[in-house]
């Protein structure tokens, strides 16, 4: 089994060299996958950035050293993925690296979140990175590439007022693995990255949130630490290169496996204290789409669902 902590170094001597290869990063308009993008680009790889906020990825784009394309498309829509892998090959050639990326998050008490938000959730973090692993695969397959699934930490341990994140970042975990043990015997390495407190928009608020806040400050000093998506990056691009397993952002969680049984009930535990605190109007108002990417994503979803009438004639 490859792993990979994030910790530095080279490629292997027997790996392939990424230079002039070809990567996809979804969810790359900012965060995480636009700073991955970036550094991607710098070891040469020729990158395409998909994600729904036009503007902010040809902004992003623009700016890398490598060629790049920009390719606007919603994750848990299959036509628009399948569109975005034959643009990729055809301009830029079929991927050796694909990231799935592409997350949103809510925070709030279940019962209160509205229905179509949280499954939404669940669409777009698990649902669509099966859906661009479905798009990309046979080109993984021809180029005997690597498939990087971005997890969490919220797949060690699953965190009050944030269920669908939660749910959905186990799945994507578990999805990973299953799908190692399928493709790997065409040549096709598959790696689960997971990332802890990280300086996204997404998690800006994060404190705003009681029972969110509690179960920070009661992490030792060196867990609370949030990192920056330059940071996360590094580490990632490092278990690219060595087509790893696993990579740990920080590179401490690896030792945090074995204990993994553990943390529900610790979790439930400090949840239970500080909701006995709350009334239910302050849960209420803890509810909504975390980051600007998020309700990005959701304003969009939410106007094709729903569009607003056309003018009278």
């Amino acid at each position: 089994m490859r792993d990979n902590a994030g910790t530095g170094g080279q490629a292997p001597g027997h790996g392939t060299p990424l230079r002039g290869r070809v990567a996809v990063v979804t969810g790359a308009a900012r965060g995480v996958g636009e700073a991955l993008a970036r550094r991607l680009s710098g070891t040469g790889m020729k990158v395409a950035l998909l994600g729904r906020e036009a503007e902010t990825l040809r902004q992003a784009a623009a700016t890398l050293p490598s060629p790049s394309i920009c390719v606007e498309a919603d994750v848990t829509d299959r036509a628009a993925l399948d569109r975005a892998a034959r643009q990729v090959a055809e301009q830029l050639g079929p991927a050796s690296v694909l990231v799935a990326n592409a997350g949103i998050a809510v925070g709030g008490p279940f019962s209160r979140t509205e229905a179509g938000l949280w499954q939404r959730v669940i669409d777009v973090n698990l649902i669509g990175a099966a859906n661009t692993a479905r798009a990309f695969l046979p080109q993984l397959t021809r180029t005997r590439g690597y498939f990087l699934q971005i997890a969490s930490t919220a797949a060690f341990g699953s965190a009050p007022m944030m269920s669908a994140y939660c749910a959905s970042k186990a799945g994507v975990e578990s999805f990973a693995q299953a799908l190692r043990g399928e493709v790997e015997p065409d040549g096709v390495s598959v790696g689960i990255a997971y990332l802890h407190w990280t300086g996204t928009d997404m998690i800006s608020g994060i404190d705003d949130h009681p029972v969110l806040r509690a179960l920070r400050q009661n992490q030792p000093w060196f867990a609370r630490r949030v990192h920056t998506p330059a940071q996360v990056a590094d580490w990632l691009t490092t278990g690219v290169l060595h087509r790893a397993h696993h990579i740990y952002a920080p590179p401490w969680l690896r030792w945090c496996q074995p204990l993994r049984p553990l943390f529900p009930a610790l979790v439930a535990r400090l949840a239970r204290r500080e909701l006995r605190a709350l009334s239910g109007t302050e849960l209420t108002d803890d509810v909504g789409v975390l980051g600007a990417g998020g309700r990005a994503d959701w304003d969009a979803y939410s106007s094709a669902a729903h569009p607003r009438p056309g003018p009278q004639q």
